[in-house]
C-alpha cells in the first residue's frame, strides 16, 4: 500500500500500554516528518488500542471521527476502589465480594444501559476553571465535575474471574469507561476500579485493521529507501 503522508492519510494506531495519546502522534510525527497531524479521540496511558490519527488534509475529519461510537472490551475489578477509578493511583478501599452473584454483576451492568448522566473522573482531562481536573487531583485539590449525557448502547458481562469481571461496552462520543468501572461498584455495594482496557472499534474503523509503531517506522524505512534509490 502505497502512503502520501503529507497529503493526508487516515492511520490506524494500536496504542502501547502506558503511552499517552499525544506520545504516540509526536513518535509518528517524528518518525513520518509530517506537520500536520492529530488524534481522533484520546485514549487513557493505561489502556490499550485503537487510536486514530489524521495526517494532512485528513485532519479536517478529526471531529467527525471523535463524535462516532466507540467500543471497548476490558477488566473492572470489584472491591476495590481507587481515586483515579483505574490503576494509576493506589486501591484506597477495599470491601468483601464474597456475597456478589454474577447474575448480580450482570443486572447492575444494564441498569447503565441507555441515555444517563455521568460524571467524569476527577483524574481526567476535563477542564475546571481553566485548569485541567488530573492536574487539581494530583495536588490534592477538590473540583466539582459536571454530569454529562452519554448513551451506553450495550454493557455485556462477558466472564467473571474471582474479582475481575470481564466486559464489551459500546457508547458514544464522552463516555468515561473508567467512570463506568466505578458506577458499577457503587450500585453493586462493593467499589471497583478499572483494571484493564482495549478500545476496539471507533466508527467502522476497527483494531484489527490498527498498525504498531514498529509498523509505521518500517512504512518509513521503505519510503526512505525507495527515494534514496530513485536518485541519481
Amino acid at each position: 500500500m502505497e502512503y502520501d503522508f503529507a497529503a493526508g492519510e487516515i492511520l490506524l494506531l494500536d496504542k502501547p500500554l502506558d503511552w499517552t495519546s499525544f506520545d504516540v502522534v509526536k513518535k509518528v510525527r517524528n518518525t513520518l516528518r509530517v506537520k500536520k497531524i492529530g488524534h481522533a479521540g484520546t485514549l487513557d496511558p493505561l489502556a490499550t488500542g485503537l487510536l486514530i490519527l489524521c495526517t494532512g488534509k485528513y485532519t479536517k475529519r478529526i471531529e467527525e471521527i471523535q463524535a462516532q461510537e466507540k467500543e471497548y472490551t476490558g477488566t473492572i475489578r470489584l472491591g476495590e476502589t481507587t481515586p483515579s477509578y483505574d490503576r494509576e493511583t493506589e486501591v484506597t478501599e477495599t470491601r468483601d465480594i464474597s456475597h456478589i452473584a454474577e447474575e448480580a454483576i450482570e443486572a447492575a451492568a444494564q441498569g447503565f444501559v441507555g441515555t444517563i448522566e455521568q460524571v467524569p473522573p476527577i483524574y481526567s482531562a476535563v477542564m475546571v476553571d481553566g485548569k485541567r481536573a488530573y492536574d487539581l487531583a494530583r495536588k490534592g485539590k477538590s473540583a466539582e465535575l459536571k454530569p454529562r449525557t452519554i448513551t451506553i448502547k450495550a454493557f455485556d458481562i462477558t466472564a467473571v474471574e474471582g474479582a475481575e469481571v470481564h466486559f464489551r461496552v459500546v457508547c458514544t462520543k464522552g463516555t468515561y469507561i473508567r467512570s463506568l468501572a466505578y458506577d458499577l461498584g457503587q450500585a453493586l455495594g462493593c467499589g471497583a476500579h478499572l483494571s484493564s482496557l482495549v478500545r476496539t472499534r471507533i466508527g467502522d474503523y476497527r483494531l484489527e485493521a490498527a498498525l504498531s509503531i514498529e509498523d509505521i517506522q518500517e512504512i518509513r524505512r521503505k519510503q526512505t529507501e525507495a527515494a534514496n534509490g530513485s536518485n541519481p
